[in-house]
This record gives C-alpha cells, structure tokens and sequence, in this order.
C-alpha cells in the first residue's frame, strides 16, 4: 500500500493527469496528456518518437484501467490509481523505458543531456501549466555539472514513482508538491 509520503507528492500528477478535474481519470483525460506531449518540438508530427510517446501514455493509461478499475466503469479514482503505485516496483523495465521515451522527448536540441529550461518543460508538460521550479534542478543535478545525464534522469524517475524514502532527489523530478521544502 503507498505510504502517506507517496500519496503527498503522486497527489498532483493525478491532479495533473485529471484534464477535466472532475476527480476521475479516464482515456480523455489520458489523450489530453497525450496531446500536450505532442506540443514538444522533439515530438513532430509523423516521427517515430511521436508514435512512441503516445503509445507510452496510451499503456500506461491501459496498465491503470487494467489494475485500477475495479468497478469496470471506465474510469479510475485516486485510490484505484494507488493500487498500479503499488504494483511499479515490480515493473521497473516499464519504468525505466517511460523515463528513456520522456528524455527523448524533452531533449529538445538532441545532445543527450537535459538542461533546467529542458526539465522545465518537461515538468510544465507533465502539469499542464507553470510550475514554480526555484531551485529544484539543483537538487535533481547529482553531480552538479549543469545538466541531467540519461543516467541521472533514469535514477531519478525511478526514484519519483517508486520511492518511500523523502530525502531521495528524485522525489523533486516533477516539480515541488505541497508542504515539500527545501
């Protein structure tokens, strides 16, 4: 079961998530996810990225109705969201192929890093609107040579959907959330 922790800070990618706000996640609001990805310069239409990153959005969006909708109605609430939380840790080679396809999408410029504007854009893309992000790239920078390697991006979205542990960095990768402070 999502510790309380978990809870606090998944609160907001299902806020995020939820297009229409009105508490439940469905496929409109999963295509609505899809089409703010596409508005990424490395997401042309017609690339093979393209297709990737909704396909990527797509199964996850299947994974949850397939795990979360107990109820067969369509659509899925936050603690059936919960229950594929609690499922990641056994799905690390999924996790860790969502964050490959995300950094292909958010590097821009293709030189196999992201920057603070790139992981800006990523975070804004994830929620929708813009985000306060005063200092959180420092502490996503595990090295502190200005830039996320895949490696770094790779540990660290690991971290965010998985981790239990507050201290651990990536639990900053999609941005603040409420009553976290650094």
């Amino acid at each position: 079961m999502a510790s309380a922790f978990q809870e606090q800070k998944l609160r907001g990618m299902f806020g995020a998530f939820d297009a229409d706000g009105d508490g439940y996640l469905r496929e409109e609001d999963f295509r609505a996810l899809v089409a703010r990805w596409n508005r990424l310069p490395a997401v042309a239409p017609g690339t093979e990225l393209r297709a990737r990153v909704e396909t990527l959005l797509m199964g996850w969006w299947a994974a949850l109705l397939e795990t979360g909708d107990t109820n067969g109605d369509g659509a899925v609430d936050w603690d059936e969201l919960l229950a594929l939380v609690d499922r990641l840790p056994t799905m690390i080679a999924d996790v860790v192929a969502t964050a490959d396809t995300v950094f292909e999408a958010v590097d821009a410029n293709g030189d196999g890093v992201i920057s603070p504007e790139e992981h800006r854009t990523l975070v804004e893309t994830w929620n929708g609107q813009p985000v306060d992000m005063t200092g959180v790239f420092a502490l996503l920078d595990l090295n502190g040579d200005g830039h996320l390697s895949r490696e770094e991006f790779t540990l660290l979205w690991r971290q965010f959907w998985i981790s239990d542990d507050p201290a651990e960095p990536g639990n900053w990768l999609c941005g603040r959330f409420p009553t976290q402070r650094h």
